[in-house]
């Protein structure tokens, strides 16, 4: 017996070496941790539990039976984050370049599954060079395998990818169908097609780095939610998320010890909507003052930022959070936050986390680009999610709520359950200069008399009391109460049950 012990304990050790010493140098030369430096950080300290250590390819082409690493270039199992069960791939670069094959997608394929038969989330490691060529169309069976899991994992666990090195071709479409994706600033990228392969077709040159590199995504594409500095960074922030998000669609939102006074009055809101309406302020601020010891984690923070997404807890508990933010484009809706807005929303529908949403928006951004670029149909997905969304919704326009961005941002309209306006709050079509230059055209060469209209239509309209008397606002509040009225509100809905009619999925524009 100890003979075999000492053969399984030699066959663990070759495993845990992966590609060698040389290759495990190499990656911290890069700055990058191994796989299983990565798991271990990740993870609770001891809460690892491996599948399919030994398991290995069964490819024969190209001289590969030669060549029959041990895990295949990839660490699966499970473990916990803060106690709580979590399901972890984490692809080894120094195992034939991280490559996936048939074994390495099955290995891959057996956690998700297990995720979705326990109701755990799954955090996908990503550090590959791509699909293995030597085994042609398997690896590829393999990539659709995994794509698969994806899609039968959307919406009922987390999902969750970090990009922690290469991410190229066919791989880049599993990251993409996940519901969060961080990625490591200067030492990870992914795209469809690579530098190569774009100076070849469209003579264009540009780096991995300019291609696909964390920047491009963040800011730009909107592929991935946050990018850091380094894998611990990285590693730490993702075991922050999780610390927010129910383990699947079958829990409640996880509830921590607090020890902040939900009845906690903020005298400094008072005076957070500047004198000037055309003067903007940050809502980020209003966000902190309103979240239980000021902890707010924003997704997305690069990218759109004329809206921001994130989740605090009230009273120990995850509310998703949707605001305009004045410091930006003077907090318009367009395309990119539209689109950023819509899926941070249907997310937290799908996991029955409640929505706070913060309005101060003058309406939709003007242009021929963003006609051309389909604001209709962007606009519309925003407005889709918030009036599919069931979970409990509370709204609290601050400022402005113009227009048909003041339906889009959980109107009462939209069937959101409490909606609470500031005193400062202006509800109507469009701002006073713009009505009264429409409503009174003929009179544009009286300045006098303009002015004298401007004034009128102001304090007819620039206020929150005419939605109040139709029943739209359920209550004009004091910004100092707003921590106090939104927690209460929430913990009122806690029961909260909905119907909708039958259907196989709904039509989202697309």
């Amino acid at each position: 017996m100890k003979d075999i012990l000492n053969e399984v304990e030699g066959r663990r050790e070759a495993a845990r070496t992966g590609g060698g010493q040389a290759r495990i140098d190499a990656q911290h030369e890069k700055g990058k941790l191994t796989a299983r430096e990565r798991v271990e950080l990740l993870l609770d300290a001891g809460s690892f539990e491996e599948f399919d250590m030994f398991k290995a390819h069964r490819c024969t082409e190209f001289g590969m039976e030669k060549n029959r690493p041990a895990g295949d270039g990839v660490v699966t199992g499970w473990g916990t984050i803060n106690g709580r069960l979590v399901y972890v791939f984490s692809q080894d670069f120094t195992v034939l370049g991280g490559s996936v094959s048939e074994t390495h997608a099955q290995k891959i394929c057996k956690i998700m599954d297990m995720a979705l038969q326990n109701g755990a989330p799954v955090i996908g490691l990503n550090d590959s060079g791509g699909a293995r060529i030597q085994e042609g169309v398997d690896s590829l069976a393999g990539y659709g395998d995994v794509f698969t899991r994806n899609i039968d994992a959307s919406g009922v666990i987390p999902q969750i990818s970090v990009i922690m090195g290469p991410c190229a071709g066919g791989a880049v479409y599993s990251p993409a169908m996940t519901d969060f994706i961080f990625m490591v600033k200067d030492t990870s990228y992914m795209f469809v097609t690579g530098p190569d392969v774009v100076k070849t077709v469209t003579n264009e040159v540009v780096t991995a780095e300019e291609l696909g590199g964390a920047s491009a995504h963040t800011k730009k594409s909107g592929v991935a939610d946050g990018a850091f500095e380094n894998d611990v960074e990285a590693l730490a922030e993702v075991r922050r998320l999780v610390d927010f998000l129910p383990l699947s669609n079958r829990e409640v939102v996880p509830v921590r010890p607090f020890f902040d006074d939900p009845d906690r009055l903020e005298d400094s809101l008072e005076t957070l909507i500047p004198d000037n309406p055309n003067q903007p302020y940050d809502m980020k601020e209003l966000i902190l003052k309103i979240a239980d010891e000021g902890d707010f984690y924003e997704i997305q923070p690069d990218f759109a930022a004329n809206i921001l997404t994130g989740f605090i807890r009230l009273e120990g508990r995850t509310v998703g959070v949707v605001a305009n933010q004045p410091m930006v484009l003077a907090g318009c809706l367009d395309i990119d936050s539209s689109r950023k807005g819509a899926k941070f929303v249907r997310f937290c529908d799908a996991f029955s986390i409640p929505i706070l949403t913060l309005v101060d928006v003058p309406g939709f951004l003007p242009g021929s680009s963003q006609e051309y670029g389909g604001i209709i149909k962007h606009g519309a997905k925003l407005l889709f999610a918030y009036g599919e969304a069931t979970v409990p919704k509370v709204t609290v326009i601050t400022r402005k709520a113009y227009g048909g961005a003041y339906d889009v941002m959980a109107s009462k309209h939209l069937r959101a359950d409490f909606n609470y306006a500031w005193p400062s709050a202006e509800i109507a079509v469009m701002g006073a200069k713009g009505a009264v230059e429409i409503l009174y055209r003929k009179e544009l060469g009286d300045p006098d008399k303009i002015a004298a209209r401007t004034a009128d239509y102001e304090d007819r309209f620039a206020n929150p009391f005419v939605a109040a008397e139709r029943g739209f606002i359920d209550e004009v509040i004091e910004p100092r109460a707003t921590r106090k009225r939104v927690a209460r509100a929430f913990a009122s809905l806690r029961t909260k049950q909905t119907q909708r009619p039958w259907r196989k999925h709904p039509t989202l524009p697309l």
